[in-house]
């Protein structure tokens, strides 16, 4: 079909809930991916931090190919190896004793209001219900996570949501402190916040919240949905603050690009869920949690991560520099391979213009592009990715 015709037909029957690039993506190879009409372009959205490895990974494909020729799907009323070796794997990389799956971002954040409501009651009896949560956050689409998800024109729409939602400003403690109460059950906090921006935690606010959480009988729940499993050039974002939560929820890149995630508990947490309190049909399936324990094992691999962080410093390098030449440029910031160029001008324009180039980037925020290219990116990427995004804002 012409893509033209492809277009038609997704305007036609598919449920309009993104905004559509103008192109009609065919495959993937390595960091790049073609359009039906042959053009090629550098990939720095990776499927929204989710194909961490790229394209056509070979162990990928092998695990693939492998499982599906074994079990697809049984549900999780039986035992399968792949998972249970993939939930070993999650505990022994991390502060968890046991693991959740679930087959995205906003279900391992609904599991975690679950999880924390449930050992609240368990421990406190009725009322200590609340969750705070802070300015800039993204926690997903479903009610709960949504509720938790400070944006009116997200969450307008769909009033009223999950009631006891109370939110401070990121990176300022003293506000948390202040909203802190008896009927706090959970605190919810990206170490690294993605879609508010791609702004990074300081030590003293993770650190505090800990303090206080522990001060005040709450639980400290890290969303690492965008910014963990290597993406800030450690396994999780959290490991350089040296504070650990008590429930980490997990997805984009998982699964290699496969519907996966997952709720990482400590013991007393898990402690207090039992059988029928939660569930998920299509959870950890044989396949999915084949494919994650390929891509977990390379990129919890010290040389694989020490690529992040050097390749994290030359991109922050090459965008500081940008920022300098570049007045519409306020600010860059980032950790490994999540950066946001932050601007005084809509990006819109911007990443049309890329496209036209053969960058692919997305937005964090009306007015900062995001980037988070596929953790493999070589240096000739980067320098490919810096040279058009010099062009684009040129044009500004």
């Amino acid at each position: 079909m012409k893509p033209e015709e492809i277009m038609a037909l997704d305007k036609q029957y598919v449920l309009h809930t993104y905004a559509r690039a103008p192109f009609v993506l065919e495959r993937g190879e390595g960091v790049r991916l073609y359009d039906t009409e042959g053009r090629s372009y550098l990939d720095f959205v990776s499927g929204i931090a989710v194909n961490a490895l790229g394209y056509g990974d070979p162990d990928v494909l092998q695990a693939i190919n492998q499982q599906a020729a074994r079990m697809i799907h049984v549900s999780n009323f039986y035992v399968t190896q792949p998972q249970a070796e993939l939930a070993k794997m999650l505990v022994e990389r991390s502060f968890a004793d046991k693991v959740f799956f679930c087959n995205s971002g906003a279900e391992a954040n609904e599991a975690a209001i679950k999880f924390a409501r449930r050992w609240a009651q368990t421990h406190f009896g009725p009322g200590k219900t609340d969750f705070l949560g802070f300015s800039g956050a993204f926690h997903g689409r479903t009610m709960g996570s949504l509720a938790l998800t400070p944006r009116p024109h997200y969450q307008d729409p769909f009033l009223p949501l999950m009631p006891g939602a109370k939110f401070a400003t990121y990176n300022d403690l003293a506000s948390a402190e202040q909203l802190l109460d008896d009927h706090t059950c959970a605190v919810i906090v990206e170490p690294l916040q993605g879609e508010g921006g791609i702004n990074p935690a300081t030590p003293e606010f993770l650190q505090g919240l800990r303090r206080l959480c522990d001060e005040r009988g709450c639980l400290l729940i890290f969303d690492e949905v965008q910014c963990g499993l290597g993406r800030t050039g450690t396994l999780w974002a959290h490991e350089p603050y040296g504070v650990a939560p008590d429930l980490m929820t997990l997805a984009k890149p998982l699964a290699g690009g496969l519907p996966m995630g997952a709720t990482l508990v400590a013991k007393a947490v898990a402690d207090c869920v039992q059988p029928g309190d939660h569930a998920s049909t299509f959870a950890g399936s044989p396949l999915v949690a084949s494919v994650a324990r390929v891509v977990l094992q390379k990129i919890a691999s010290p040389e694989f991560l020490a690529h992040v962080r050097w390749a994290g410093e030359y991109l922050g390098g090459a965008l500081a520099e940008l920022q300098r030449k570049h007045n519409h440029i306020t600010a860059v910031r980032g950790r490994g391979l999540i950066w946001g160029i932050e601007t005084d001008l809509d990006v819109s324009p911007m990443i049309e213009a890329g496209y036209e180039r053969g960058l692919i980037t997305c937005k964090a925020g009306p007015n900062i592009v995001r980037l988070v290219p596929p953790l493999v990116v070589q240096q000739a990427d980067l320098d490919q990715a810096i040279v058009i995004l010099d062009q684009v804002f040129g044009l500004a």
